[in-house]
């Protein structure tokens, strides 16, 4: 770098994660409304197909981000580069950002993306992990919770949140198993997650090598597709096959790359991902793979069938695949016989969540009845609280002009009213998260709440 080229700022970035209900919503909302002075973007995940924390963040003057389409860590990685790029663009320099994952998240592959993507290892700096820990109830997920573990170990300062639901025997006992688990971490305890910012913010708290030791493959980034293969190809046509597998579908990209060398191949795995991230285009049966119609997702229908790749000009490409190619047979031909690729990589696949947790969300117009409201949710608590790992809610209550934000976690609940619902359309919106979740058993139940 030239002595006349600005070095430039890198911004730094707090990932505020923890488990279901910890508290990750109420902090967010002291860090936008405390009188700090920094301009600061949030961006939002959510697990379930309903968004609702966007509507619990009080409204301010900072940029709010939500992606709601998957898990931060998995899917929506593509999305958060993306963010990031454009927030790194503003004429207006950012102080800060914060990340809020969903509570279902493993802040490793999070934390990756800032020292595996380059353009955002230039510009944002990684501050700190800090993990909010709900003191009442994480004790029931940190034996059965990969996430759960995976959140308090990575944190460099933990929030030992809601200290005033528990006795301080069991503060202690808790706390002591937290400095087991995370001997390096700072815990601060909080009511309400009220910790001053310097706790949270701008904390220099984030040990790349202390990640590494704890997970020595903490550089691998996770990735949405199982496999690479890197082939130099000649104009012209060539057939992919493939049969049936585990899936109805085998999702591809073919991404054009300059050349074989390892910074085209980082490069092109980052494009991959930000295509991935993207809703797939569905190719029918015996349709063209051209990467000269542009870059993106393709899904193939996986029955026994072939399709065409037409190749545009000589070079070098990667070709990236949903699923290992071995599960469905899969395999490049040209005029009849197979072509191996120059290069082939198994790559880290995203982790798994928990096939047994869920999400629910509900959406109804109209007003509820507070009363039926009130017994409903009494006696769905009661008897299965114990799966309900979290609950949440925004609902229009019959009579009253504000809205009404509803949160629970198992069996504890609260429900307050907030903002004027003003000239938005009252409606109700519900999510649960957990397990054993019947959808149409809660739809019923919820829509036997609502005015007639």
């Amino acid at each position: 770098m030239s002595d006349d080229q600005p070095v430039l700022t890198r911004i730094p970035v707090t990932v505020l994660t923890g488990f279901l209900g910890a508290g990750k919503t109420t902090l967010l909302n002291r860090i936008l409304t405390e009188q700090h002075g920094r301009k600061i973007a949030v961006i939002e995940n959510e697990f379930g197909e309903v968004g609702i924390d966007h509507q619990l963040v009080i409204q301010s003057d900072e940029e709010l981000f939500e992606m709601n389409n998957g898990c931060i860590c998995c899917t929506v990685r593509g999305d958060l580069i993306r963010i990031l790029e454009r927030l790194a663009k503003r004429k207006d320099p950012l102080d800060a950002v914060v990340i809020e994952t969903t509570g279902l998240a493993d802040p490793g592959p999070v934390a990756q993306t800032f020292f595996t993507a380059a353009d955002i290892k230039e510009r944002y700096q990684l501050d700190a992990i800090v993990t909010l820990v709900d003191a009442k109830h994480l004790g029931l997920h940190l034996d059965d919770s990969d996430e759960a573990r995976a959140q308090v170990a990575f944190a460099d300062v933990i929030v030992l949140n809601k200290t005033d639901l528990v006795s301080p025997d069991e503060l202690a006992v808790l706390e002591a198993r937290l400095r087991k688990m995370n001997a390096a971490a700072r815990v601060h305890r909080a009511v309400q997650a009220e910790v001053p910012l310097r706790h949270v913010l701008e904390v220099g708290g984030f040990n790349l090598s202390r990640a590494s030791e704890m997970a020595p493959n903490f550089l691998e980034p996770e990735y949405p597709f199982e496999w690479m293969g890197l082939y130099q190809l000649a104009p012209g046509e060539l057939v992919y096959r493939l049969e049936a597998g585990p899936d109805p579908t085998m999702d591809l990209a073919l991404v054009p790359i300059p050349g074989p060398g390892s910074a085209p191949v980082a490069a092109a795995k980052e494009t991959a991902v930000r295509l991935f991230a993207e809703p797939p285009h569905r190719l029918a049966e015996g349709g063209i793979i051209d990467p000269a119609q542009g870059r993106q997702r393709l899904a193939l229908p996986a029955a026994d069938q072939i399709f065409q790749i037409r190749i545009p000009a000589s070079g070098w490409y990667a070709l990236f695949t949903q699923h290992h190619p071995d599960e469905f047979a899969a395999t490049l031909l040209v005029e009849g016989g197979p072509v191996t690729p120059a290069r082939q990589e198994a790559l880290k696949p995203d982790h798994e969540h928990d096939e047994a947790v869920t999400s629910v969300g509900l959406e109804f117009p109209g007003d509820v009845d507070g009363k039926r409201l009130n017994a409903w949710l009494g006696e769905l608590l009661r008897t299965k609280g114990n799966d309900i790992f979290r609950s949440k809610g925004v609902l229009a209550v019959r009579g009253t002009e504000n809205r009404l934000v509803f949160q629970g976690v198992h069996m504890l609940f609260d429900g307050r009213f907030d903002r004027p619902w003003g000239s938005e359309p009252r409606k109700n919106t519900f999510v649960f998260i957990g397990r054993n979740l019947d959808r149409a058993e809660l739809s019923a139940g919820f829509a036997s709440c609502l005015c007639r």
